[in-house]
């Protein structure tokens, strides 16, 4: 990527108010507290009823907005990664452009698909568009309201999801120590192994074998990418899906879990919301700069990895 200089300027979250701990899953389900979290580190999850997708995604767009006192005008670019939009047309991007009040400006908004791996996929677009110079300013959302495709009868897949959403908005840099670096890749998943259709059926064995033998490889592989190694990372941000794949691939490399940000007790699975609620949270907390390595993967079968600075 030329030039390949892009800042973060903004962060923000939503989650819905409603939260749905393991116990209230042992209510309908043949499952317990333990059992949950032994096996996935899950503690609650938010759900959000009557708010959508699109709900959601505003939500964090505003809080993103608020947080770092932007002016919306700014934004002409707007990319979704969701699964999750009950409309096929329009994008939720586009609606999120409606609600900004931001019509009449111009702006380039749509949605993007590539599951859990969604929001490393929109920022590598975003990033690109930005540098092609034909944009100034990108909001990049993941919104997901998982709870509407789970089988609520599936207790294996049922207890893993929650909804949210998460947002980060990005402007092309002048500083020499804000290079980006992306890896971005794919598998074609033609035997079902995690399809919605229409609701979430997963092989859970299958994802945690591609899950631990994909994240170590694409960390390795944007690494080599840039000019930096392992221990010049300050934060491994990943997809929160499991926390078990987390300490795996932790164990894998060699690395501490206190180089992992992790909040999957408090929301579970949220898809492609995962990465920037993490990271919303934690720059709620830390103001100082920070050189993160992000890491996703999810059905399609898709994985990203990125290199950027929070």
């Amino acid at each position: 990527m030329k030039n390949n200089l892009i800042k973060i300027v903004g962060f923000g979250h939503y989650v819905p108010e409603k939260v749905m701990t393991n116990d209230d899953f042992a209510k309908f389900l043949e499952t317990s507290d333990e059992w949950i979290y032994t096996r996935t580190g899950i503690k609650k999850r938010h759900i959000s009823g009557e708010e959508s997708t699109i709900d959601l995604a505003y939500q964090a767009a505003i809080n993103t907005i608020k947080n770092s006192n932007y002016d919306v005008n700014k934004i002409d670019l707007i990319i979704v990664a969701t699964i999750t939009s009950k409309l096929r047309t329009p994008s939720v991007a586009n609606l999120v452009q409606a609600r900004l009040g931001i019509n009449e400006k111009h702006v380039m908004t749509f949605d993007i698909n590539a599951a859990c791996s969604g929001f490393v996929y929109a920022l590598e677009v975003a990033s690109s568009l930005l540098l092609s110079g034909n944009y100034k300013s990108a909001l990049v959302i993941g919104s997901e309201q998982m709870s509407s495709i789970v089988d609520w009868n599936d207790r294996s897949t049922c207890i893993l999801f929650g909804d949210g959403a998460g947002a980060v908005i990005l402007e092309k840099s002048n500083d020499e120590t804000d290079k980006v670096y992306f890896y971005n890749g794919s598998k074609g998943d033609d035997k079902g192994i995690l399809w919605i259709d229409p609701k979430v059926k997963m092989d859970g064995k299958e994802v945690y074998k591609f899950a631990v033998d994909i994240m170590p490889k694409a960390i390795q592989k944007v690494l080599e990418m840039s000019p930096y190694k392992l221990e010049d990372i300050d934060l491994i941000v990943p997809h929160q899906a499991n926390i078990r794949i987390i300490q795996s691939v932790a164990k894998d490399m060699n690395l501490s879990m206190d180089k992992f940000l992790v909040n999957i007790d408090e929301y579970g699975n949220t898809s492609s919301a995962s990465i920037p609620i993490l990271l919303s949270e934690y720059k709620s907390k830390h103001k100082d700069k920070k050189r993160a390595l992000f890491i996703g993967f999810g059905g399609g079968f898709t994985w990203g990895a990125a290199i950027m600075n929070i």
